[in-house]
């Protein structure tokens, strides 16, 4: 029923003949590695070499439309292999392990960081703009604030602030607060014949030390006062604050005194020009006082001890912006002479 020879099966043949072309001399794989870019001369007379070695035939080859070709290893065999290039002609560099090296994109990361922290400086300080120190911020600020601070202290360029102290030294000006023992002092700024000048901050970490200034003007004195303390670094980003004395400066009495046009007291509107009039003639007593207090010393004042002791926690620092929190409240202070500074 079945035949025991299994059927014999068409086979295709392949042709492994080389095209006639494509023509090699036989002689070519007695010769050294690389022959066509190493080639051996003898000024010695050749009858003494027994079986010297005929010159090897020059390869040929035709392309696919039938022209002679030149072999890629043949140009240029003089000239050295380009390097660093891979085969899309891309410039690498060389790792140390010899392998290629893709270019480095960090730096343009650190410059997209960098403006980005710029921009959120920026922002921030031109928010708080005309609120005096946060006194008079709106909810609405205060919120909008608050989520510039938590964006800012996500990105802190320094993680370790206290030990910055190249860094943290030096005089810090308050921009912002939400600071609640601050509200008093604020609310009489918000006065018409009191302004809040100024509030810094100056930090000594050589000394360990911090003086808390703020200075108050007016028409007729400007008035200054500081507190001192120490501190001691607790954590990298954290130091005890404790506070030693407040100092009360002589006030600066104001040789002329110019009162505003008019003042605006409980919605109403009060000319002060009668009152300017009356202080005319007392221009010159007023500045005979002044010269008077400035020659006295400062007033110092022991502060009591259930006030003296604080923490501070600084969040955000660089160059130009230090945020802090402490005690519940939250400081934004931008350094002296920085950019921020000028609105």
């Amino acid at each position: 029923m079945f035949d025991s020879k299994p059927p014999r099966l068409q086979t295709l043949s392949f042709s492994c003949k080389p095209s006639k072309t494509l023509r090699f001399h036989p002689q070519i794989t007695k010769q050294p590695r690389f022959p066509t870019l190493i080639t051996h001369t003898s000024s010695s007379d050749p009858s003494s070499d027994p079986d010297p070695e005929p010159k090897p035939t020059p390869v040929s080859i035709t392309d696919e439309w039938g022209e002679k070709a030149e072999p890629e290893y043949l140009k240029d065999a003089d000239s050295d292999p380009p390097r660093n290039d891979d085969e899309w002609g891309e410039q690498f560099v060389a790792a140390g392990n010899g392998t290629a090296a893709a270019p480095s994109t960090s730096s343009a990361v650190d410059v997209e960081k960098d403006r980005r922290n710029e921009d959120l400086k920026r922002c921030l300080v031109d928010t708080v703009y005309g609120t005096e120190f946060g006194y008079q911020a709106t909810p609405e600020i205060r919120a909008e604030v608050l989520e510039l601070v938590n964006q800012l202290e996500a990105v802190n360029p320094t993680p370790a602030p206290v030990d910055a102290t190249g860094v943290l030294d030096g005089k810090w000006v308050l921009v912002y607060t939400a600071f609640s023992e601050l509200l008093p002092l604020l609310a009489a700024g918000a006065t018409p014949l009191l302004k809040v000048k100024s509030i810094s901050q100056t930090i000594d970490s050589s000394n360990l030390s911090i003086v808390n200034s703020t200075t108050l003007s007016s028409p007729f004195a400007t008035f200054s006062f500081s507190t001192s303390a120490t501190f001691e670094v607790r954590t990298p980003s954290r130091i005890q604050v404790e506070f030693k004395e407040g100092t009360l400066q002589p006030p600066e009495i104001n040789s002329n005194i110019d009162l505003p046009g008019n003042v605006d007291l409980f919605g109403q509107k009060i000319s002060l020009s009668p009152v300017q009039q009356s202080l005319n003639p007392l221009q010159e007593a007023a500045a005979n006082i002044g010269r008077t207090i400035s020659g006295q010393p400062p007033l110092t004042v022991p502060i009591p001890g259930n006030q003296a002791s604080s923490w501070l926690l600084i969040t955000y620092l660089d160059e130009d912006l230090r945020i802090s929190r402490g005690d519940g409240g939250l400081f934004v202070l931008a350094k002296e002479g920085s950019p921020l500074l000028e609105l």
